[in-house]
């Protein structure tokens, strides 16, 4: 009777497994089955009391923090209407005092960064809407005083005044070379902006980056759209080559004059933001040396150009540029974050003494400042003190005391806040659960939530998932690396499994995390449900382990990061449950590198690799971002020569997978088509991919299904 009951029991429960979904790529990638919910449109308004949000009917609503009352319809975005011809509308921006709207329409990217758009001006009161300009245009702003929209058309900068219709040509230099008010290539892609203009505090001028790209070396690849191909050019700096000179220049709106402002005699630098000091109107602009390794804030007199500098800082490696930088409109100063002791921190600091306080302490790392509340000298920040694989919102006196955690739950966590401090809008997930969304006040107390992903979470227990554990790996140091791994959901530590690792690697960034994935997650479920156990582990040169750790890369970009995913890889090859034979590693783009020096150095360790867009060669990619690390071709010769795969090919011994778009704008198509010459050269056997007229991203239509039924395939076929 017992083994009888026994065998039922098994019955019952294998029964039970077996109706479990297995998932597939066409979940993944063309039915969007595992679709996560977020809130549309948020933003905070200027009373600090509401927030609009774009509803699941398309209306823009206005929606109280306190309880989630919808106090008005601010516009409906499905019915708008122009000269008998409906919007669609993509995006929208506020003036200063909500009275109008600027509607993003027709949608259309130039590189990963900049877009144009159709532009509407939707006046909300009358609800008339009036076109800005026939042509799309770029970085559509309204002026302080909402009477002006200032936007860049063919390299030119111009305003309309609203008032009279009147349009206003601020430049007239505009070309193929000379760029206005926008950025030039490398500057969008390695310092994160492309609106390179700025409106004054009181709208009387506006300061703008004028780009001369003259001596820049140019790009070109084919685009195979017709009978004869499409030759598609532009200036791309590379490692050691020209950049554009820049120049930041005042247009003053009275009298119609421009200013240039004085930047040194020193043309070769670079400038990556420009800002407004709301306590005096002045014009604040951030200059860097071209190794990147001496940061400068000037400011600038608004009449005559002349500048002083107020504010500098060096650094042995390098100085990271961002956006916390953020200055104070009671005092003449700014709070912003540094690496200078050896973790990034919160500093204040005070201009008219040229002194800083440093804020917030401790061997950990500021992730980014949220903003300030003056009036209870309260600075709002998020970090990685807990863990580096988690972020938490905090608040703290700019005094250095009262330090409050607002977000104590295990996992990752970000915020956006209201004007003035009072609520915030939490998105929080953890390992293996999805995202919620939810209001929170100023103590961190729930107000109520937004959204909790419900219909995900049910959607999920219908598949065989695996649990993502968090792990730690020792490098050949004995230094714990922070990972990531899924085993297969009837994992027996008796059995052996092929082992895939993913990563990324590049400098300052993560991949290991206590939040929720996103697509690939789903996919390594899928290989997980075909028996495979898949890793990802952040080696030295990641982010948030202070200063350090992430730059000890500084000069031999892939030495350090590939002798750790190397050293992972023996690790696990140890492990009893790991097929030593069957280990693989993939990446896209530095991780596409990453896994193409790894199937090279650790030829007698990894049996397959597959490398998605990767660089393959320092030397071929852009000056800001591979100088930053590894300092010019000319100066670091052997730094760039030593860690190229290149240069490694006659190691090869497993299966490789080169993979790459004929578009790709930033990681060229030439990375492959010169590592591919090189693999003939060796007479090494290797498997390539090129998708036509596809950027970085290799997305579009049934690309990214395709491309991934590819990886599939060849890690069920060569691993």
């Amino acid at each position: 009777m017992y083994k009888l009951f026994t065998f039922l029991l098994v019955i019952t429960f294998t029964t039970t497994v077996a109706q479990k979904k297995q998932i597939s790529l066409e979940d993944i990638w063309k039915t969007n089955t595992f679709r996560q919910e977020g809130v549309a449109g948020f933003r905070s308004m200027n009373d600090g009391k509401h927030y609009s949000e774009i509803n699941d009917q398309g209306q823009l609503q206005k929606v109280r923090f306190a309880d989630g009352k919808v106090e008005s319809i601010i516009a409906n975005f499905k019915t708008l209407v122009y000269e008998n011809e409906s919007l669609k509308i993509d995006d929208y921006e506020f003036n200063a005092d909500e009275t109008k709207l600027i509607l993003q329409t027709q949608s259309e990217a130039i590189y990963r960064h900049s877009i144009l758009h159709k532009i509407y001006i939707y006046d909300i009161a009358s609800k008339e809407i009036k076109l800005l300009n026939e042509q799309k245009v770029l970085h559509a702003s309204f002026s302080p005083k909402s009477d002006k929209v200032a936007y860049v058309l063919d390299n030119n900068l111009f305003y309309l005044d609203i008032t009279n219709n009147q349009t206003e040509q601020v430049t007239y230099d505009g070309e193929y070379n000379i760029i206005n008010g926008n950025c030039d290539w490398v500057y969008e892609e390695e310092f994160g902006f492309t609106k390179a203009f700025e409106w004054s505090k009181e709208g009387d001028y506006i300061a703008y980056y004028h780009f001369n790209q003259t001596a820049v070396p140019e790009f070109n690849f084919t685009i195979y759209d017709k009978l004869y191909p499409t030759d598609y050019k532009f200036k791309y700096p590379k490692a050691g080559e020209k950049n554009s000179i820049v120049d930041i220049n005042i247009y003053h709106l009275a009298n119609k004059k421009t200013t240039p402002c004085d930047l040194g005699d020193n043309k070769d630098i670079y400038i990556p933001r420009i800002k407004i000091n709301p306590t005096n109107n002045a014009l604040v602009i951030f200059k860097l040396n071209r190794l990147q390794n001496k940061f400068e804030i000037l400011e600038a007199n608004i009449d005559n150009g002349n500048t002083k500098v107020i504010y500098e800082e060096s650094n042995k490696y390098y100085v990271a540029i961002n956006d916390d930088i953020q200055f104070l409109n009671n005092k003449n100063g700014f709070i912003y974050t540094s690496e200078k002791n050896g973790f990034n921190h919160i500093y204040v600091h005070d201009i008219d003494n040229n002194s800083s306080f440093q804020i917030t302490k401790g061997n950990w790392d500021i992730a980014e400042i949220y903003g300030v509340d003056e009036a209870k000298n309260t600075i709002y920040y998020l970090s990685a003190e807990k863990s580096p694989m988690e972020r938490h919102v905090y608040s703290i006196e700019m005094n250095g005391e009262n330090k409050i955690l607002l977000t104590p739950n295990k996992g990752w966590h970000t915020a956006e806040f209201s004007k003035g401090f009072e609520y915030f809008m939490e998105k929080y997930s953890y390992i293996n659960t999805p995202p919620t969304y939810a209001i929170h006040n100023k103590k961190g107390e729930l107000v109520r939530m937004l959204k909790d992903n419900a219909s995900l979470v049910s959607k999920m227990k219908e598949y065989d998932l695996s649990k993502l554990e968090l792990i730690q790996v020792p490098n050949n140091e004995g230094t714990l690396l922070n990972g990531w791994i899924i085993k297969p959901a009837n994992f027996s530590s008796s059995k052996k499994y092929p082992l895939l690792m993913f990563q990324y690697s590049g400098p300052g960034s993560q991949q290991v995390m206590n939040s929720f994935g996103g697509r690939d997650f789903w996919w390594y479920q899928m290989l997980a449900q075909k028996g495979y156990i898949i890793v990802c582990v952040d080696g030295t040169g990641t982010g948030f382990r202070g200063e350090e750790f992430k730059k000890k890369t500084y000069l031999q970009l892939g030495k350090y990061e590939s002798d750790d995913q190397i050293a992972v890889a023996k690790y696990f090859a140890k492990q009893k449950y790991i097929d030593a034979s069957r280990i693989g590693i993939w990446g896209w783009s530095f991780g596409g590198y990453m896994s193409s020096i790894c199937i090279l150095k650790g030829a007698d360790v990894f049996k397959t690799a597959i490398a998605v867009a990767p660089v393959t060669n320092w030397r071929y990619y852009d000056n800001i971002y591979t100088e930053r690390y590894m300092q010019t071709p000319q100066t670091n010769a052997k730094g760039y020569d030593e860690n190229s795969p290149v240069n490694m090919v006659n190691n090869l011994k497993g299966n490789y997978l080169i993979i790459h778009g004929t578009a790709d704008d930033n990681v060229h198509f030439q990375n492959a088509v010169m590592m591919v010459d090189e693999l003939i050269k060796a007479n090494k056997d290797f498997d390539s991919e090129y998708y036509p007229n596809k950027n970085h991203g290799i997305g579009g239509g049934n690309t990214r299904l395709q491309l991934y039924r590819k990886l599939t395939h060849f890690i069920l076929e060569k691993l």
